[in-house]
C-alpha cells in the first residue's frame, strides 16, 4: 500500500526542486524527506527522483506519482468539503481569477449563480494562471477563469495528474497603445515590426514575454523601459511619454486621458480566455451554472473599439 504522506513529500519535492527546499516548507528534517522518498521507492520498486549537485528531478516513474499525488490531494480536498457542506448545510464554492478578466466577467456571472442558487456561499481568490490551474487539479479551488497565450495551457501536469476541463470563452487580441501625437496615432493597424525603435511600457510579464519572442521573429530587441503588474498604470506610464505598451483588449476600460488604441495587424496577437474545471466535478449543478454565467457574460461582451 502507498503512504499518502509519502506522496505529500514527493510532491514537495518536486514543487521545490530539492530536499531541503522541500523539507523546510513541511516543516520536517531533509533527513526525514529522503527517508520518506526512500520508502516510497522501495514500495514501488523503482526509482522517483534523480539526485544531482543541481538538485533533484523526478524520473518518468516519479511524474506518474506525482501526477497521483495531486489527484489524491484533490480527493481529500473534495471530502473535506463534502463533510463541511453536510455540517452547514450550505455549499460551498472557491473561484479563482485573473485581473481583468474577473473585473470584467465575473461579478455578473455570480450575480446570476447566487440567483439560481442562492445556498452557495462564494469565495473568490486572484490568481495568475500558472497559479490557478494547478490549485483546481489540487482540488483547492473549484473553477478557474484564466487565459493562455499561442501554446498550451500554462503549468500543464505529468502523467497521472487530474485533467482539466477547459471551456473557451473569448479571444482577447492585444491592442498597440500610444500616446496622443504619436507618429503611428490614427493608423486603422500597426506591425508592431515598426515599433522596433520604440522604448515599452508593459503591464504584464507574460505580455513582455509574448513580445520578445515576437520581436526576435521580427529582427528586434525591445527596450522595456517600465514593467508593472497593472495595465491600468502602464497604460497611465504611456500617457506621460514613458513609451508604448502592448494591452489586452478587455484591459483597456476605464479610458485613460492622453492616448491613443490602434490594433495590431492581422493575425493580431491574442489571450485566450476560458474557464478551467475537474472534470468529474463538472456536473456540480453550482459549478454547471457558474460556467454557463461566464460563457453568457462572455458572450455578451462588445469587442473594444479603438
Amino acid at each position: 500500500m502507498i503512504d499518502v504522506q509519502r506522496l505529500r513529500v514527493l510532491r514537495a519535492v518536486a514543487e521545490h526542486g530539492s530536499f531541503n527546499r522541500a523539507a523546510a516548507v513541511l516543516r520536517l528534517t531533509p533527513s526525514a524527506v529522503s527517508q520518506h522518498v526512500a520508502a516510497l521507492e522501495r514500495g514501488l520498486g523503482s526509482q522517483v527522483v534523480t539526485r544531482s549537485t543541481r538538485g533533484v528531478a523526478l524520473t518518468p516513474a516519479g511524474r506518474i506519482m506525482v501526477g497521483a499525488a495531486e489527484s489524491v490531494a484533490a480527493e481529500i480536498e473534495h471530502a473535506k468539503r463534502q463533510v463541511s457542506e453536510l455540517g452547514t448545510g450550505r455549499v460551498q464554492l472557491t473561484v479563482a481569477t485573473f485581473t481583468s478578466g474577473g473585473r470584467l466577467l465575473l461579478p455578473g456571472a455570480l450575480t446570476a449563480l447566487t440567483a439560481a442558487h442562492p445556498g452557495t456561499v462564494l469565495h473568490v481568490r486572484e490568481y495568475e494562471p500558472e497559479d490557478s490551474l494547478p490549485l483546481v487539479r489540487q482540488g483547492a479551488v473549484d473553477l478557474a477563469l484564466a487565459y493562455h497565450f499561442d501554446g498550451p495551457l500554462p503549468g500543464q501536469p505529468g502523467g497521472g495528474s487530474p485533467a482539466l476541463e477547459w471551456t473557451p470563452l473569448l479571444d482577447d487580441p492585444l491592442h498597440v497603445v500610444l500616446p496622443l501625437g504619436h507618429r503611428l496615432a490614427g493608423r486603422e493597424a500597426i506591425v508592431l515590426a515598426e515599433l522596433a525603435g520604440e522604448p515599452w511600457v508593459l503591464g504584464c510579464l507574460k505580455t513582455e514575454a509574448y513580445l520578445r519572442r515576437y520581436a526576435e521573429r521580427a529582427g528586434f530587441e525591445p527596450e522595456v523601459r517600465g514593467t508593472t503588474t497593472d495595465y491600468f498604470f502602464a497604460r497611465s506610464l504611456v500617457a506621460a511619454h514613458m513609451g508604448v505598451s502592448l494591452i489586452p483588449s478587455i484591459a483597456l476600460t476605464p479610458e485613460v486621458p492622453g492616448l491613443c488604441t490602434v490594433p495590431v495587424e492581422p493575425p493580431a496577437p491574442a489571450r485566450h480566455i476560458g474557464v478551467a474545471t475537474l472534470g468529474h466535478r463538472r456536473a456540480r449543478a453550482e459549478i454547471t451554472a457558474l460556467v454557463r454565467a461566464l460563457e453568457h457574460a462572455s458572450a455578451a461582451l462588445r469587442p473594444y473599439a479603438p
